[in-house]
């Protein structure tokens, strides 16, 4: 089994800057695929960027290019999300999520996630 727990969310005003950080335990593979999505009430679930661990090559959906980084420390165990230039669209709860590689933008396809944390935007 592997555990993710999110950090990192919180308010900010439109045009700042929020750092996620989300950290495995258990048991983790270095061919594993981490990603980030979000969610807003009554919406379904929205990529938002996902890193192979062992290349890290990165994906991002489109709303985010551009704008927000993911990348990772393996030796923490650890996956990040840098998200610059936020706007209100932004709002969500967001969650990490992992699987075994190959990489698939799909949320049902992700076999654990984190509790999620929230990110607010303000106008």
């Amino acid at each position: 089994q592997v555990q993710l727990v999110e950090s990192g969310g919180g308010l900010v005003q439109a045009g700042g800057s929020l750092r996620l950080s989300c950290t495995a335990s258990g048991r983790t593979f270095s061919t594993y695929v981490m990603a980030w999505f979000r969610q807003v009430p009554g919406k379904e679930r929205e990529f938002v960027a996902g890193i192979r661990l062992s290349s890290g090559s990165t994906y991002y959906g489109d709303s985010v290019k551009g704008r927000f980084t993911i990348s990772r420390d393996n030796a923490e165990n650890t996956v990040y999300l840098q998200m610059n230039s936020l706007n209100p669209e932004d709002t969500a709860d967001y969650y990490c999520a992992g699987r075994r590689s190959p990489f698939i933008s799909r949320s049902l396809d992700y076999d654990y996630w984190g509790q999620g944390t929230q990110v607010t935007v303000s106008s």
